[in-house]
């Protein structure tokens, strides 16, 4: 597998890598997206579904699942085919994660693995039942606190 396209989702309840997973990523020239950063890019832009997200933003309530969704579907279709990803907050949801795997499939893509969390963070459990099915979760060694 060529590492600059591998696709990769790290499941976790924020949008932010670990320092270290992050620059691990940046030098195989590997994009880094998350819903978040294509939510700020959309406002920046002032396009509809930005200004949607804006709105929401606003008033204090969380952007709709389907700006984030369709905001993802954007850029993932926009992407080329063998360009490699981590996608952090997304999927959210098991409905998320089904509707990501059409969009592969769509492409004739798949994704190389999954990460089950980074330092600091909590996966949820679903997803991680789902890919872990799947046979794509990798989970994190918890090793002992400390040796005796």
């Amino acid at each position: 597998m060529n590492h600059s396209s591998a696709k990769l989702l790290f499941l976790d309840k924020t949008t932010a890598l670990h320092e270290e997973w992050s620059n691990h990523l940046r030098s195989l020239h590997i994009e880094h997206v998350s819903p978040g950063a294509l939510v700020s890019w959309e406002i920046c832009r002032r396009s509809q579904l930005g200004q949607s997200a804006e709105l929401a933003l606003q008033r204090g309530t969380p952007v709709p699942a389907e700006t984030i969704v369709a905001l993802v579907r954007r850029w993932f279709m926009a992407r080329k085919p063998d360009a490699g990803f981590a996608l952090t907050g997304f999927p959210a949801t098991l409905l998320q994660a089904r509707i990501l795997d059409e969009w592969l499939d769509a492409r004739d893509e798949s994704l190389d693995a999954v990460i089950a969390s980074v330092p600091g963070a909590t996966a949820r459990g679903e997803l991680v039942d789902y890919y872990r099915t799947h046979g794509l979760l990798l989970e994190p060694v918890v090793g002992p606190a400390s040796c005796p």
